[in-house]
């Protein structure tokens, strides 16, 4: 995928989770759970492919955050502040799946979620992404 769909996705990605944190997290924890992974998977690979570390056919998979083999076999490669990115994707992926298929959680959960995408996001803009 083209960075500019990328970029597009992310936008709305965004969107979706700004009117998400307004309206209520609890209320909307499937929302931000969906959004939030979809989100860092689109910033992650909008860095790769900037970094020229990645084809346009690569596809992220947020599972692949989930485990360590798959994160070595997947991104063998080095790029800014890969340790912490990698680090904070796979803490908000630990949640993912209870807030999207789960039972209510409550609201310190979704928030560290929220808060480790945000620092997140302050990683990608220092790496250069200033879509965010």
């Amino acid at each position: 995928m083209k960075i500019e769909d990328h970029q597009k996705r992310l936008q709305e990605s965004l969107q979706v989770i700004e009117e998400s944190i307004e309206r209520g997290l609890v209320e909307r924890q499937r929302t931000v759970g969906f959004n939030i992974s979809a989100a860092c998977a689109d910033m992650l690979e909008i860095l790769l492919h900037k970094n020229d570390l990645i084809d346009p056919g690569f596809v992220i998979k947020h599972e692949w955050l989930n485990s360590k083999n798959k994160i070595k076999e997947k991104f063998p490669f080095d790029f800014p502040r890969k340790e912490k990115i990698i680090l904070l994707f796979s803490k908000i992926e630990e949640h993912r799946n209870a807030l999207c298929y789960g039972k209510p959680q409550k609201i310190e959960s979704i928030q560290e979620v929220v808060n480790n995408f945000n620092e997140l996001k302050r990683i990608f803009r220092e790496a250069g992404l200033h879509e965010l």
